[in-house]
């Protein structure tokens, strides 16, 4: 075709809800780009999508999207000219539960600090709102004003016609048939001719784990998700709910049974009734069951069956719901991510390629997805931290068996409480630990950490280690004499913890400290001796946080968190030089932590060749008990101690010479609450891109002499002074601590969030490490921190760390 788009900036891969809000923000940005679709805008899971618009949600990433989301569609229909049906009713969701309503208090919390007017209602409101609903076994409710419904294919058609009139080329029954590099270009081929770009964007729904097949030449992995079967049915019209429409002049709320696991809405003068079944399905995920070529505007067939039990749930609790039968049945397919939750960001492993695929709820997230993804892909950072949903979170161990098996646990518990203490048991054991056998014997309860399990905490005869047990807010349970027990252990004794998983490069080659020095905002440290660096991004944000073990001049190891792996690599990767060598040997060796005011003596008593009167923030290669490791002088708990890092095959040996020599098993919860009592920071959670490095009180880790990236923009914050600060607060808080991002409150007005938080077991308090107003962050200062609906009274601290402020044991 002679005016076929040969060139773009940005080819997206997809039309449906989300491709197209990609299109229409990167053409707002300005950039050139092309959005491919193989049949007709919104032929995926966009058609048959049943277009309900929440804000609610437990994360603080998904609730900004969909925030956006609302907003962006209010104004949608008049930016563009184009008509959409878009109710905005309002929603009322059920609690049958203390603990379900102390969830929506937090999600009520979190929306209030985001500008939304989430409220608590009484059981005595709720027939107020909903006179249909059954409320007599009800604990409350959460009313939503934002919520309702969208008409999906009007929604696609006018973002579409927004990126249109910015400049985008759609090219619809176009399919992508593959990729190709030349040189830094990506070649996107058609059947229409091929188009060369500078970016390329993965925006194909339910088909993006077969597009990301094309990307595996290049860096690319099996894009980890499963295709799951969503059913819901609209009823014919029920004459009960037509006489109230016209009466009242609006529809009824969007109820949501979320204990029950499903969605009841008004469609027209009859009700739409979309269950999350515990006894879901997955297609193709077979043989007998192949992903068809192209499966656009088709459904599956119909399978009510699988329904009964929900449909008379609901039927009990909104009785018209039984007058009508039912009108339509649709049941189509939805991807789901492992966890749930899409996949927005950069691909992992491969240069300029980004994903926006996977979207469970595509419509309501459409619009932020749109924001962020031409964020990532024009400015090379976003505005809000999005790790929640970066395609980088997942690493190699999510492989298809894993992702079919969370996928079917998250949809058939997509309404679920997610406690703190709980562990979800699908898709367990992908990555062990060279001790697990001998953790699993000595009573660990295990944790998931980037696929590599570890001992959360310990548990002792008779200990209830059931699922069930640990379903509570509360931080009381069977694990919290354990914890108590093995920080006790580590404050008077000496504790040892096996930690497999952490991320681990080497980086070698003429220029690796160079490299370094640009990526990091401190000075690196000399040869053996080990520095904590930060990353910032172009803005001085928080983009990581590494432990920099220097051997030479041009060899160093890095190591970070688990969860990092793949998102470090991406760091540590940006203006590699030729002929710096980077080594991912996260899988090659694991860890031992050895700490408490006795472990030099337990050392000592093992046999080593190592000088253990280095001091702290140092490292050097020793053996101990007859094995070749590294020992560095660090302790994440603040305790006198070091990680032993030695290569798999001898970390049994290493294990049980210290647990014989005295050494008490301790676990990841103890770890957390030790390492709070610091004020050290967990990644994701106080290190984000959410806060700069000034903001997160790093200054001491800056080198103002050098140049760095991000460096103008932090000399430009330091001038200005910052306008929010890292505190350390102690809270009287009750059962429950506080979880991330609960909101600080003084005098009745909102002065910021906390990151992390947990009890302290060494210091006998509740204590949580958070962001607030500058001119709050002073010691003694009184503050308020809302924990699931309640104002807890809260201290600010002085800076450093509430356990050894000196650092006297930690040096010892």
């Amino acid at each position: 075709m002679a005016d076929f788009p040969t060139t773009a900036r940005v080819v997206i891969i997809g039309g449906g809800a989300v491709g197209a809000s990609c299109a229409y923000h990167i053409a707002k940005a300005g950039w050139d780009v092309v959005l491919l679709e193989k049949n007709e805008l919104t032929a995926g899971s966009t058609w048959h999508a049943a277009g309900n618009c929440p804000s609610f949600s437990t994360s603080w990433a998904i609730m900004n999207m969909q925030r956006y989301s609302l907003r962006l569609f209010a104004g949608l229909a008049a930016e563009v000219d184009y008509p959409m049906n878009y109710h905005v009713t309002g929603s009322i969701r059920l609690g049958h539960s203390r603990d379900r309503m102390m969830e929506f208090e937090r999600a009520r919390a979190m929306g209030r600090y985001q500008g939304l007017d989430l409220e608590m209602m009484q059981v005595g409101d709720i027939k107020d709102r909903y006179p249909f609903v059954e409320t007599h076994d009800l604990a409350g409710a959460l009313w939503d004003p934002d919520d309702g419904d969208i008409d999906p294919a009007q929604l696609t058609q006018a973002l579409a016609k927004g990126a249109r009139m910015h400049g985008a080329r759609i090219e619809r029954f176009c399919p992508a048939t593959g990729v190709s590099r030349r040189g830094s270009e990506w070649i996107v081929h058609t059947d229409k001719g091929d188009i060369a770009c500078e970016k390329i964007v993965n925006a194909a729904g339910y088909y993006a784990q077969r597009v990301g097949e094309w990307f595996k030449p290049f860096g690319g992995r099996t894009v980890p998700m499963t295709v799951m079967s969503h059913q819901y049915f609209l009823t014919e019209e029920i004459p009960e709910l037509e006489a109230w429409t016209k009466e009242q002049g609006r529809k009824v709320p969007l109820l949501r049974d979320v204990d029950s696991s499903y969605y009841l809405r008004q469609d027209k003068h009859g009700l739409n009734l979309g269950p999350y079944e515990r006894n879901c399905r997955a297609h193709w995920i077979s043989r007998d069951d192949p992903m068809p070529e192209d499966f656009s505007f088709q459904l599956y067939p119909d399978d009510l069956d699988r329904l009964e039990w929900y449909i008379e749930d609901a039927m009990a609790r909104v009785p018209i719901l039984g007058t009508a039968g039912v009108g339509r049945v649709i049941n189509g397919p939805i991807p789901y991510a492992p966890d749930g939750l899409p996949l927005l960001g950069p691909m992992p492993g491969v240069p300029n390629a980004f994903e926006a695929c996977v979207f469970t709820f595509g419509i309501t997230q459409s619009g932020g997805a749109g924001k962020v993804l031409a964020e990532w892909v024009t400015e090379g950072q976003t505005e809000w931290d999005m790790w929640a949903v970066d395609p980088r979170r997942y690493t190699d161990y999510a492989d298809q068996d894993y992702c079919n098996k969370k996928a079917m646990e998250t949809y058939g518990h997509e309404y679920a409480m997610h406690f703190p203490h709980h562990r979800w048991p699908a898709g367990a054991d992908k990555r062990l630990s060279p001790n697990h056998a001998k953790v699993r014997a000595l009573g660990g309860v295990m944790g998931t950490y980037n696929g590599w399990e570890r001992a959360n905490w310990f548990a002792k005869p008779g200990d209830d280690t059931s699922e069930a047990a640990s379903q509570t807010w509360a931080r009381s349970g069977p694990w919290q004499p354990r914890a108590a027990e093995e920080c006790a252990a580590v404050r008077d004794g000496v504790g040892v913890l096996d930690l497999p998983g952490f991320s681990r490069f080497e980086l070698t080659g003429p220029g690796a400290a160079a490299h370094l020095d640009r990526l990091t905002a401190g000075r690196l440290p000399s040869p053996g001796r080990v520095s904590l660096a930060y990353f910032p991004d172009a803005c001085g944000r928080i983009l990581t946080e590494m432990s920099i073990l220097r051997h030479g001049p041009e060899h160093f190891t890095l190591i970070t968190a688990a969860a990092a792996q793949w998102h470090d690599r991406d760091v540590l990767r940006d203006g590699l030089p030729e002929g710096v060598t980077l080594t991912d040997r996260s899988a090659d060796i694991s860890t031992l932590i050895v700490t408490g005011p006795k472990s030099r003596a337990l050392m000592t008593a093992l046999g080593t060749d190592a000088d253990l009167g280095l001091p702290w923030l140092t490292h050097q290669a020793a053996t101990v008990a007859g094995r070749p490791c590294t020992l560095v002088r660090v302790s994440f708990a603040g305790e006198l101690g070091w990680e032993i890092h030695a290569a798999n095959a001898d970390c049994p040996a290493l294990y049980d010479a210290v647990l014989g020599a005295g050494a008490t098993p301790f676990g990841m919860f103890a770890l957390n609450a030790l390492r709070i009592e610091k004020g050290y920071r967990a990644w994701k959670g106080d290190l984000s891109t959410d806060y700069s490095l000034l903001e997160a009180g790093l200054g001491r880790f800056i080198d103002w002499s050098k140049d760095f990236t991000g460096k103008a923009a932090l000399d430009l914050e330091k001038q200005r002074g910052v306008t929010k600060q890292f505190t350390t607060l102690t809270i009287d808080a009750g059962d429950c601590d506080a979880p991330y991002m609960s909101s600080i409150w003084q005098n009745g007005e909102l002065v910021g969030e906390t990151t992390s938080g947990a009890w302290g077991y060494r210091v006998g308090a509740s204590v949580a490490l958070a962001m607030v107003r500058a001119d709050l962050a002073t010691p003694g200062t009184a503050l308020e921190v809302e924990i699931f609906g309640r104002k807890c009274p809260a201290l600010v601290q002085p800076a450093g760390a509430l356990w050894d402020r000196a650092n006297e044991r930690l040096r010892a």
